[in-house]
């Protein structure tokens, strides 16, 4: 997956990070040529460090292990860092690609990670332990991974928001800000 289109994403130099490798799918496809079928492999692949760090890519050869090799090293190519607070996600969102929608949402602890296929390999890749997923339409793994990771790179934490806004992560949650009083007590409800 490029993310090129994608702003404000966090990104991760592989060497950075100790990341494990986990196969998604592997597809044949099939070329018909003059003296019969010719094959060849493609295969999906999510890199990992387990604590937030996630990359996926796709690998196209001849051979089996040469397909996931090349799709790990672009897996490698693409690792962003994600928003996981206390091994679930901070709030709710769907990630669309393609006809492929999936939704997660945030889970207590000791929940496990519910989740199928390609969400599971990607949640688990990224360090999280406790969501509810749910994938809508196509259930190509392509594009289910790639909905997936768009839906990881919408979550936004408290830090995050607050510098979008300019403010100190404790003012977000403050019943009054700072700035404004409390009414005064000497004027009716009426007056102002």
């Amino acid at each position: 997956m490029k993310l090129k289109d994608l702003k404000s994403v966090q990104r991760v130099k592989p060497d950075q990070t100790e990341l494990k490798e986990k196969l998604v799918h592997i597809n044949r496809v099939a070329k018909v040529v003059k003296g019969g079928r010719r094959f060849s492999f493609n295969a999906i692949v999510v890199v990992g460090d387990g604590k937030g760090s996630i990359g996926v890519g796709l690998g196209k050869a001849n051979e089996v292990n040469d397909a996931i090799s090349k799709g790990v090293d672009d897996a490698k190519k693409n690792v962003v860092h994600v928003a996981v607070r206390k091994g679930t996600v901070p709030h709710s969102v769907i990630g669309k690609f393609g006809a492929a929608k999936v939704l997660l949402k945030p889970a207590t602890p000791g929940t496990g990670v519910i989740a199928g296929g390609g969400v599971r390999a990607v949640l688990e890749s990224a360090g999280v332990q406790d969501v509810l997923t749910k994938s809508m339409g196509s259930s190509n793994p392509h594009n289910v991974v790639k909905a997936t990771m768009r839906a990881l790179l919408n979550l936004s934490d408290a830090r995050m928001v607050s510098e979008k806004r300019g403010m100190r992560p404790r003012d977000l949650f403050d019943d009054e800000p700072a700035e404004k009083q409390a009414p005064d007590s000497t004027q009716e409800p009426g007056q102002v």
